[in-house]
């Protein structure tokens, strides 16, 4: 099949087109390329996908649709992955504007280019900050989102209820996949576990917000790409319904559409989190301890149960699995950083 996924110099869509790339599929790449962190490791994700002959990378910004057209030209997608945003929640709090052009006009222009090209599923990236301090645990799909704390979980939101609307009007089958704290190799500096990883190696304090009394349901990035590549099989369609016992599926009854939860449903206390980082890496950080960050939650933890239901899996890899194959990443990776 063919494959447009934006954000292929990004972290997830990194790891998503390099997957597929190696399963035999075609991938169209699309990213802006932007500064928000090193340009050196965006380059270096996409210097790793041009090994493969069935990429195309296109660099170009989601704001811009003629950009986009130029991408696809002469090769329709079978299926558009969207993941490319402005990412983190702490950085909305400064640029607000970089989250409405990228993630609202620039989501728009893929449900525009969904409907032009016809594409045969349309899936898109959500997150668990939607949820807000959801007082219901585990987070299911069926909760109230409507109280988001930060502008990015607003966007977030507000493009499900975009695509929602398109997949009514224009029959585009479109699943959109709420994710669960990802980690793994290739992350972003901005991430805790780079932070952390990073502070303990060079001897400086690591921060802890909330005074470490937070916890988070931590998805390693390759099962995350798995749940991606299974959930591209199912279509939301009618036939496609789930109907088992205590479990509440989310497809629309007015348009192809559903929404997923991409998380194991494993919550881990941050505490727990930093200790697992200083066993692997073989030395004790130096902590400071502070205050719950404006737009923090104390919790994220997903119900798998659609997600199983669909795919018949979950994410299932052990944080200490998932933490070393980082920590032996960026050792390595250090030379470029």
């Amino acid at each position: 099949m063919r494959y447009l996924i934006t954000g292929t110099a990004g972290f997830i869509g990194f790891h998503l087109a390099r997957k597929l790339l190696q399963e035999g599929h075609e991938v169209i790449g699309f990213d802006g390329m932007t500064p928000y962190y090193s340009l050196k490791l965006k380059e270096a994700r996409h210097a790793a996908l041009n090994q493969f002959p069935a990429f195309k990378p296109s660099i170009g910004m989601l704001e811009e649709r003629a950009a986009l057209d130029k991408a696809i030209a002469g090769d329709a997608p079978d299926v558009i992955v969207h993941l490319a945003a402005q990412a983190g929640v702490r950085y909305s709090l400064e640029n607000p504007k970089a989250y409405l052009d990228s993630n609202l006009s620039g989501t728009w222009n893929i449900l525009e280019l969904s409907k032009d090209v016809g594409v045969k599923h349309l899936m898109l990236a959500s997150t668990s900050s939607v949820y807000g301090a959801n007082p219901s645990i585990p987070f299911r799909e069926s909760d109230k989102t409507d109280e988001p704390l930060t502008f990015y979980a607003a966007t977030k939101k507000a493009t499900e209820l975009m695509a929602h609307s398109y997949a009514h009007l224009h029959k585009i089958p479109t699943t959109a996949f709420r994710f669960f704290t990802v980690y793994g190799p290739w992350g972003r500096p901005d991430m805790a576990l780079f932070k952390f990883v990073k502070a303990i190696v060079d001897g400086d304090e690591i921060e802890i917000y909330g005074e470490g009394k937070m916890s988070r349901d931590f998805t390693y990035v390759e099962d995350l790409v798995d749940s991606i590549i299974q959930l591209s099989h199912v279509v939301p369609l009618p036939e496609t319904r789930v109907e088992k016992s205590g479990v509440i599926d989310t497809l629309s009854h007015e348009a192809p559409y559903r929404v997923v939860n991409i998380g194991g449903g494993q919550p881990v206390g941050l505490l727990d989190f930093v200790e697992t980082v200083e066993k692997i890496i073989g030395r004790p950080a130096r902590r400071k301890m502070l205050p719950m960050q404006k737009g923090d939650v104390p919790r994220t933890y997903a119900s798998p149960d659609l997600l199983v239901a669909l795919t018949g899996s979950k994410p299932e890899t052990t944080l200490d699995v998932g933490v070393k194959a980082f920590v032996d990443w960026y050792m390595e990776a250090r030379a470029y950083l």
